[in-house]
Parts: C-alpha cells; structure tokens; sequence
C-alpha cells in the first residue's frame, strides 16, 4: 500500500504581496523553502486561515531572507496582503516508511521567521 502523508509545512506564514497578473504559483523565501524542506516548483497545498480558501499550486523561489510569501496569478483572488497560511507539501511512500516518518514543520512569526521547528 502507498500512502501520502504530509511532507512538510510552513504553519502561519504571513501573505506579502499578491500579484494577479503572474502566470501562477506561490512565491516562498527561499530560505524557508530550505529550512521546509520544499523544492522549487513543488507541489503545495496552500490553505488560507482568515477566509478558509485553499487551492493547489506549486512552490518558486524568491529573495533569500526576504520573509516573502507571494500568492500569484489567479489564486491571488483568494488571499489578501495580511492574511496567515498554511503551506503544505505532501510525500507518499509505502506503509512501512510511513510508520516512522516525521513531518518537518515550521511554525511561523509575525514576520515571516521560523519561531519553532518541529520534526526531523
């Protein structure tokens, strides 16, 4: 059995900028994409907090320690400068791995900076 189970997460990531006329994506500190262990161009989860929205897109890096989270293209609609997020990418891997693997979570402050990390 395959199973998919959440890879990593940036938990309450602060939205900067949203800018509709972007072909796509989701725009993430590349420093936090290292720390979360997320690829560029990875598929992600993004969940909005304050008006429950989310959507699926992929991960692009933007300006190292820059705090950035970008939301792009036509998924700007649905989050606003200020709003909090979740950033979710996902593995999958058999039964047997699954039992022993540990998400990597970041939890976020006010200004874009890991305040706690969790798992590996």
């Amino acid at each position: 059995m395959i199973l998919t189970l959440m890879k990593a997460k940036i938990h309450r990531a602060t939205v900067t900028q949203c800018d509709l006329s972007y072909e796509g994506s989701i725009t993430i500190d590349e420093n936090l994409l290292e720390q979360a262990g997320i690829l560029p161009y990875e598929q992600v989860d993004v969940l909005n907090i304050n008006n429950a929205n989310r959507f699926t897109t992929y991960a692009i890096a933007g300006a190292r320690g820059s705090g950035i989270i970008g939301i792009n293209g036509a998924a700007a609609r649905l989050a606003q400068v200020g709003d909090l997020s979740i950033i979710c990418a996902y593995a999958r891997m058999d039964e047997a791995e699954a039992k022993s693997f540990t998400p990597n979570i970041l939890v976020m402050n006010e200004h874009n900076k890991p305040q706690l990390k969790e798992g590996a």
